[in-house]
């Protein structure tokens, strides 16, 4: 990664953050990752809180590691963290990020879930359940489009884009399992072919 950078963060800067997660939250429809695009906006472009390699860096080591999706939401207050001045203020920073972007949406998602499962017959929540799908969809391939883009990545880039279609028609019309394609882009990329 680049060389962090030295931000003078005080308590306006981490509320800042913390209601910015808070309206992420709210949007986060699919899943926090879907909200990376704005969170590059507002982080990188923004405020210059993180380096476009701190950013990418975070997603990347955290949809790596095993665990829950969200978990580059904390290493991306974490580098903010040390960014704004060290181990602590990195702590701070996974607390603010990740109370921020848990909180509504937790409480919203259960009330609904609640209500929904209530009115699970009713023909507008069954509509609405029809209609998120693409929207979420939409969200996941802008998030993969802004990491592609900030990667140097392009429409030359052929091989890269030809593997992405054939694993995604995979997905869509087989029950093949996650695991054997990421391993199977692993081994492509080991031998140099992507």
């Amino acid at each position: 990664m680049n060389e962090p950078l030295q931000l003078a963060f005080g308590l306006q800067q981490w509320f800042e953050l913390f209601t910015h997660y808070l309206t992420l939250s709210l949007l986060s429809i699919g899943g926090a990752i879907t909200t990376a695009p704005d969170m590059h906006r507002f982080l990188v472009e923004q405020q210059h809180w993180l380096t476009e390699a701190q950013f990418n860096a975070s997603i990347a080591i955290a949809q790596a590691a095993p665990g829950p999706n969200v978990l580059f939401v904390a290493l991306l207050g974490w580098n903010i963290g040390l960014n704004a001045g060290g181990m602590l203020s990195g702590l701070l920073g996974v607390a603010v990020t990740m109370l921020g972007i848990l909180l509504p949406s937790t409480l919203v998602t259960y009330a609904t879930s609640q209500w929904g499962h209530r009115n699970r017959g009713l023909r507008a929540v069954r509509a609405f359940k029809q209609g998120m799908a693409p929207i979420v969809v939409a969200l996941l391939i802008s998030t993969g489009w802004i990491l592609a883009a900030a990667n140097g990545s392009s429409l030359k880039d052929w091989p890269v884009c030809l593997l992405t279609a054939v694993t995604a028609l995979i997905v869509w019309r087989t029950k093949i399992h996650l695991l054997w394609l990421l391993g199977a882009g692993a081994l492509l990329g080991w031998m140099g072919f992507i």
